[in-house]
């Protein structure tokens, strides 16, 4: 039996653990630096920065879908949803499309127009997925982040007098 639920306080350590086996299934394993205190802090403060919700199945956490309001000059107000994820020994059930269900049902309650994510060029079977789920795709543009010293040495970057 599947169960969707809003995580709460109590789920921080299973949204770190999702989040390992997300990077280690990604391959990027290294690239995670969010501790059970960040997301403590972050999503569960006075001012959560994002949302979580949490699949189980049978009763045991099976994935989960962490996001965030977003703002499009083009299209208005929607939500972006960071990661999707379902443990890979769980696959094929619905879970996935069960969550972004759930999403899709939080941008229409609170009056959003789109859903915006990210996926991995060589993830074919989630492609596939959000194909026949009706979603397009943004081939077009480019991801980009700016971090680390990149980003420190932009922040020394004054040209003129801010105010």
């Amino acid at each position: 039996m599947l169960t969707i639920r809003a995580a709460n306080v109590g789920d921080a350590a299973v949204i770190s653990k999702l989040i390992s086996e997300l990077a280690e299934y990604e391959k990027q394993s290294e690239q995670v630096r969010t501790t059970e205190a960040d997301i403590l802090r972050d999503g569960f403060g006075e001012h959560p920065e994002f949302r979580v919700l949490i699949a189980e199945w049978h009763g045991v956490p099976a994935g989960f879908a962490l996001f965030f309001s977003y703002y499009s000059t083009w299209r208005g107000a929607g939500l972006y949803l960071e990661d999707l994820f379902v443990r890979p020994e769980l696959r094929k059930r619905g879970i996935g499309k069960a969550l972004l269900a759930e999403v899709a049902r939080a941008a229409e309650q609170e009056k959003r127009v789109f859903i915006r994510w990210a996926v991995l060029n060589w993830n074919q079977s989630a492609i596939a997925m959000y194909r026949t789920l009706g979603a397009g795709f943004l081939d077009e543009w480019r991801t980009v982040l700016l971090a680390g010293e990149g980003l420190k040495k932009l922040t020394g970057y004054l040209p003129i007098t801010v105010v």
